[in-house]
């Protein structure tokens, strides 16, 4: 049987092909490493418009409003169940 390499080259987007090291970076260069792949990574961030912050906070308020409304019915048919309960038994 043959034994897994620990240099494999494995695909990556768009055909190239990167070599993998089975060494570990020295600290500094991976935090370096780190940082640039976090910038590059928030560059594709999209940010929404303010029309969409706008519209996607009231359907918030809006979905807050609706689940108050039904909490408090749920809470009134319980507490005149309560109350009728006790009032048929004591």
């Amino acid at each position: 049987m043959a034994e897994k390499e620990n240099n494999a080259i494995t695909p990556q987007a768009k055909g190239d092909f990167v070599k993998r090291s089975s060494e570990k970076l020295p600290f500094m260069q991976r935090v370096k490493k780190w940082f640039r792949d976090m910038r590059s990574e928030l560059k594709k961030v999209v940010r929404p418009t303010p029309k969409q912050v706008s519209k996607n906070t009231g359907v918030a308020l809006a979905m807050m409003a609706v689940s108050a409304l039904v909490v408090w019915g749920f809470d009134k048919l319980a507490t005149g169940a309560v109350a009728a309960l006790l009032k048929l038994v004591g």
